[in-house]
């Protein structure tokens, strides 16, 4: 069974900053990803949930507007293209992934 732990391994093979759920006091070194616990999906046969996948909000953040991040994490299995948004001169990639 994958786990949060095996997800945020593969978001470190992409870049080196990397942060889960982070506080508000963490400084955080850009490039990075940031991610979270979003949703999840359970799916059912004969009224008994047999799958529980959990689902969650990836958020490339860059201060190059051409990163290549984007580009890696959008490989990534079950991975989809969310929205993308600009703030504060930073651009932000956003993706869901079920892991």
């Amino acid at each position: 069974m994958k786990d949060r732990l095996d997800l945020h391994a593969l978001l470190k093979d992409i870049c080196d900053n990397v942060y889960f759920q982070p506080p508000p006091s963490i400084k955080m070194v850009y490039p990075c990803i940031v991610y979270r616990r979003d949703d999840a999906v359970t799916d059912f046969a004969n009224n008994n949930p047999y799958n529980y996948t959990r689902l969650y909000l990836v958020t490339v953040i860059d201060r190059d507007p051409d990163s290549l991040i984007p580009a890696l994490v959008k490989e990534l299995p079950s991975c989809t293209f969310d929205r993308f948004y600009a703030a504060d001169s930073l651009n932000h990639d956003v993706f869901r992934i079920s892991f």
